[in-house]
């Protein structure tokens, strides 16, 4: 039996990383023909991903990691003005340290390389597997429609040449099944400070690539998924859902708040309680907290609440956990709200949403817990904050029926306040007992699990892009 070894070159955000590193899990649970070295990128600014990389390490020998030399950063400035830009300028810094590395610890091994798999971000790396005559594969982390998205990108620069507008009409959008207004438009789509260029290039750069495989399943995005086959693209494996279900016992300080918020669910009725988190630097103002706590009590609905911070110190750093909220919320909120309501900071998301007390989801639609919702079957409130979560709101809402609308056009930093009255409606809404959208998530989590087993979908995508894989890997070494 040939052997084949595997690059996987994930972009350093914590959401990049977990889902690169499940796929890999799964790719070798499949294959024990594969072995997988993984080129580590730290995070100039923000959390670091050591802790992750480590536990993974020592719970899986069949995963190497190679950790990349820190280097000089762009200037701080240009994050932000767009971080898609400066994540993009950084990791495109890397391509010498990623060469040298594969040449130094990967060639020189007897199992050959059979291929690169590059983050989304890490389009620049094609380059560097055209140099070393290897196939390359883009893991796309985001939603198909997404990738239909930038994949749109490049032809409609050929003929406008200028990022999009907020004055723009509608646009028309090949995987999109409505048409998408300005509102909804991932935030790169309106930067005109890199952001939109940067996600020109990787459009172009992605057809260069000998597949993209995307954390989705066909059946979630059929439209999508069926809007490639128009053009002349690399092959589609649609693989997911790929998210990391595994409990971990937390430690240091957040064993004991774990232990509290299961506690506290435990004794809750099933399907009674709305959950509300916004991601890992997803946080907000006080008079933001102040009209979402309003809107909370007066849905009258149980509640779990995980209340962030920005913090004033450092605008790159993450959220805090909130202290002293008596001063922050409403008068007399807490004391009127106790025993039907608990507010959190860090909550371990994947867990609370498993826990049969909980009935819906107030969330800021990073992709990753849009799939974790499904799979739950918790039906989800939108309120986008940053980067594609106005567009995943959109098609969710929109598309695909699978969400209440709270908010589809809200951004992080804007002037935007979202009411009492309205979080109050949404919330309402989500939790309806017997409503369409509560019917048809319940439908797409049977449908998400199917997908993932044998005879399912992304299980008979996932066996393509393996036989593939081979195949080049034959290829590959009839040519040596």
């Amino acid at each position: 039996m040939k052997r084949a070894e595997l690059v996987f070159i994930p972009a350093p955000g914590m959401g990049h990383l977990v889902s690169s590193l499940q796929f890999a899990k799964r790719l070798l649970d499949r294959e024990d023909r594969f072995s997988i070295t993984v080129l580590v990128i730290n995070a100039e600014f923000g959390p670091t991903n050591h802790g992750l990389v480590q536990s993974i390490a020592a719970s899986d020998t069949r995963v190497r990691f190679i950790h990349l030399p820190q280097i000089d950063p762009p200037p701080k400035e240009l994050f932000f003005r767009s971080v898609e830009n400066f994540i993009t300028v950084f990791i495109d810094k890397y391509r010498s340290h990623v060469k040298e590395a594969i040449i130094n610890h990967v060639l020189s091994a007897s199992v050959p390389l059979a291929g690169m798999v590059v983050d989304l971000f890490c389009s620049s790396m094609i380059d560097v597997a055209h140099e070393l005559r290897v196939p390359s594969y883009v893991f796309f982390t985001a939603s198909a429609a997404i990738f239909g998205f930038i994949l749109y990108l490049p032809t409609r620069h050929d003929q406008v040449r200028i990022e999009f507008r907020e004055t723009d009409p509608e646009s028309v959008i090949p995987s999109y099944v409505n048409p998408v207004p300005p509102g909804a438009l991932p935030s790169f789509a309106l930067n005109k400070e890199g952001g939109y260029i940067s996600m020109v290039n990787h459009g172009r750069k992605y057809k260069e690539a000998d597949g993209i495989i995307i954390n989705t399943f066909s059946e979630l995005e059929s439209h999508a998924v069926s809007s490639f086959f128009n053009g002349i693209i690399p092959p589609i494996y649609t693989v997911g859902p790929i998210i990391d279900l595994e409990a971990k016992t937390p430690s240091g300080d957040k064993e004991a708040k774990h232990e509290e918020i299961m506690k506290w669910l435990d004794d809750q009725p099933p399907s009674s309680v709305v959950f509300l988190c916004f991601g890992s630097f997803g946080s907000f103002g006080e008079p933001q907290l102040k009209e979402t706590a309003l809107g909370l009590e007066r849905s009258g609905h149980r509640f779990l609440w995980s209340v962030r911070l920005t913090s004033q110190d450092d605008n790159l750093a993450k959220p805090t956990d909130a202290q002293n909220l008596e001063q922050i919320l409403p008068p007399g909120f807490l004391e009127r709200t106790r025993g039907i309501g608990m507010i959190c900071g860090w909550a371990p998301q994947v867990e609370v949403l498993a826990h049969k007390a909980i009935g819906g989801f107030v969330s800021h639609c990073g992709w990753n817990s849009i799939l974790e919702s499904l799979w739950h079957g918790v039906p989800i409130a939108t309120w986008p904050l940053y980067a594609e979560q106005q567009t995943n709101a959109f098609q969710m809402v929109r598309d695909l029926g699978l969400a209440v609308e709270l908010k589809i056009d809200y951004r992080l930093g804007s002037s935007m306040l979202v009411m009492a009255d309205e979080i109050e409606k949404a919330v309402r809404c989500l939790m309806e007992a017997d409503s369409e959208v509560r019917k048809r998530v319940k439908e797409m989590s049977e449908k998400s699990r199917e997908a993932v087993i044998e005879g399912g979908s992304s299980y008979a995508s996932l066996g393509r892009l393996i036989e593939a894989i081979m195949a080049n890997n034959t290829v590959l070494r009839g040519s040596e």
